[in-house]
């Protein structure tokens, strides 16, 4: 049991820099991600994901695989196609899920096309599919910084959030900063898929988001047990995945995602807040 749990992460520097940098991950994206699920925006995460694409490519293009070019690039992008599609959604007839559709596109080809014309696959595929196994001090130092404003701001800023999920018109009726909340949110959803991208990819990094956050669903009900459970659930599969690449020679980012694609599996079916197996055991009690 040791070897096959502990061994790796005693043994080799690299799977613990992924350890520490999949746990600054789940600290920080994962509340992110029950906030999204919560405003029902789970699928604008995932086009928001692909919109920092771009950017990161254009720093690439710039600096090659520099982390400070490709942050600041994915960044940019990110927070413009989040303004751009809010501002088209209300200057326009389209719905703001049909303005981020099409930007996503648009950035997932423009930035393929980017990193395709400077780089080869290799190029291509650390940048869709990131490399946790890869972190150096640099990576892991930006991504605890940016789970540490996350909290932070998250802490700050909890009970308006709240609101603006359950009710955002009471929180306007009271004067509440809903605008300013709204782009604050956007802007942390943003710097945490930064963050993401570094590890698990543009395709991937929106994953460790969504997926404990849905899992959690099945198991707390509050907003603050939520949070708590994503958390460790994210946690607990990117330890698992990690694990499980080491041992079966498995990409690192996919690997992580598909136990967390696992762990919401066994919630739909086990969770007792909905599940299907406690729903059906609570239905015969009553028939009996």
């Amino acid at each position: 049991m040791w070897d096959l749990l502990v061994a790796p992460f005693v043994e080799f520097g690299f799977m613990r820099r992924a350890l520490v940098g999949c746990l600054a991950i789940s600290l920080g994206a994962t509340p992110v991600g029950v906030f999204l699920m919560l405003r029902r925006m789970s699928l604008t995460g995932d086009a928001m994901a692909h919109a920092i694409l771009p950017g990161a490519a254009l720093g690439y293009l710039a600096a090659g695989l520099s982390l400070t070019a490709m942050t600041i690039g994915g960044l940019a992008a990110g927070l413009a196609v989040a303004l751009l599609s809010g501002v088209a959604s209300r200057a326009t007839a389209l719905r703001e899920d049909a303005t981020l559709a099409a930007f996503y596109l648009i950035s997932l080809a423009l930035g393929v096309l980017i990193v395709s014309m400077r780089g080869g696959a290799v190029d291509l595929m650390h940048v869709l599919f990131g490399t946790v196994l890869a972190l150096d001090d640099a990576a892991l130092t930006l991504l605890c910084a940016i789970a540490t404003i996350t909290l932070f701001a998250l802490a700050a800023f909890f009970r308006p959030l709240v609101l603006e999920c359950v009710d955002p018109g009471f929180l306007r009726s009271v004067g509440g900063p809903s605008a300013a909340v709204h782009f604050l949110f956007l802007a942390l959803a943003v710097l945490n898929l930064v963050g993401g991208f570094h590890a698990l990819g543009t395709l991937m990094a929106v994953g460790i988001m969504i997926l404990p956050a849905v899992a959690a669903r099945f198991w707390a009900q509050g907003v603050g047990g939520l949070i708590a459970v994503a958390a460790v659930i994210a946690a607990g599969s990117g330890a698992a995945g990690l694990l499980l690449s080491f041992h079966l020679g498995s990409p690192s980012g996919p690997s992580i995602i598909l136990v967390a694609g696992g762990a919401v599996v066994l919630s739909l079916f086990c969770g007792p807040v909905g599940g299907v197996l406690p729903r059906l055991a609570r239905r015969t009690h009553l028939e009996a």
